[in-house]
């Protein structure tokens, strides 16, 4: 007899009826730039229909994502002014912490505010951490991270995302987490960040490219995954309670590995070099663009990731809620 497996993917009813994986709007999360440089809202050069928004703009912006019925958003700064230690991304009334009250002022918790926790967009050098004689280092950083941490988190922040790939940066802001009172404040720690070219279009969006060298010496080597499991481990060991894996497509061996291995949650940042690559194909005719972002999202759900976050939240929000993806 022959075997016709064929059967199952014979229309669109069927292969609906039996699909392994599902994406739906809750497993969606929209990144916002707040620049507290400009009065209304900048178009991204490098991330064509994303844009840069003032305080007052991301609001907004933050309340259409909301009525999408998409769960969260994660915010990232770009400030006035900038030195070597980050200060303005804690300095109270900084872009961050203003935003973040007005988003919870309007919405309340119609809406998870998750606040990007790293020192790169605050920074002269373009860092992730204090430097010291061409040398980023860990302990110092681990200082400023927390003050950032505690700063975000009385403003209302629910959750808090490190994402620097210092060592010990997760148990750093939950122990002072702990010792302020915000013992409900979730930490979402980038426990597997690796150092990506991916990221080009994000440094232009976020102006955190480094001034000089690179980020492998704290970002992880992409040859590794035995790595990413030991970060992933140690995070959790320390306090975190969801985990991020950075980049999401050419990282979906990792995304898997992880969801096999631990309990928490596993989300996966489809980021900027993914986001550009797709619209620049698309624009040139050598991709059908939606099919490709289908196709990409979908693939991060069947590696096992139970979150999302993508610069085509909106967009694909809408189109789940008019039963066209």
């Amino acid at each position: 007899m022959l075997i016709r497996p064929r059967r199952l993917r014979k229309n669109k009813k069927i292969r609906n009826l039996v699909a392994e994986s599902c994406l739906s709007v809750n497993d969606l999360i929209m990144p916002i730039f707040v620049d507290e440089n400009i009065k209304d809202k900048k178009e991204i050069p490098s991330m064509p229909n994303q844009y840069r928004f003032s305080v007052e703009k991301a609001i907004e912006e933050a309340k259409e994502i909301a009525d999408l019925g998409i769960p969260a958003v994660i915010l990232f700064g770009i400030p006035k002014e900038k030195d070597d230690f980050a200060t303005s991304a804690y300095k109270r009334g900084n872009v961050i912490e203003r935003t973040i009250k007005g988003i919870k002022e309007e919405i309340g918790d119609e809406l998870i505010v998750i606040a990007d926790c790293c020192l790169c967009e605050y920074t002269t050098h373009g860092h992730c951490g204090i430097v010291k004689d061409g040398k980023i280092l860990n302990d110092e950083t681990l200082e400023i991270l927390q003050k950032i941490a505690l700063n975000y988190a009385e403003a209302g922040a629910d959750i808090i995302a490190p994402s620097d790939m210092m060592d010990g940066r997760v148990r750093a802001i939950r122990e002072i987490l702990e010792k302020e009172g915000f013992t409900e404040t979730l930490i979402m720690s980038y426990a597997a960040k690796y150092a990506s070219s991916f990221y080009g279009p994000f440094r232009v969006a976020a102006d955190s490219a480094p001034k000089f060298g690179d980020r492998k010496s704290y970002q992880m080597d992409y040859r590794n995954w035995r790595e990413a499991l030991k970060e992933i481990e140690l995070d959790i060991k320390e306090g975190a309670d969801l985990i991020l894996i950075k980049p999401a497509l050419s990282y979906l061996d990792i995304v898997k590995l992880a969801k096999d291995r631990f309990l928490l949650p596993i989300g996966a940042y489809s980021v900027s070099g993914e986001y550009s690559l797709v619209e620049s194909g698309a624009k040139l005719g050598y991709i059908n663009r939606d099919e490709v972002i289908k196709e990409i999202l979908y693939s991060i759900k069947r590696a096992g990731a139970d979150f999302i976050i993508t610069y085509w939240a909106k967009e694909v929000a809408k189109k789940i809620i008019m039963g066209l993806f």
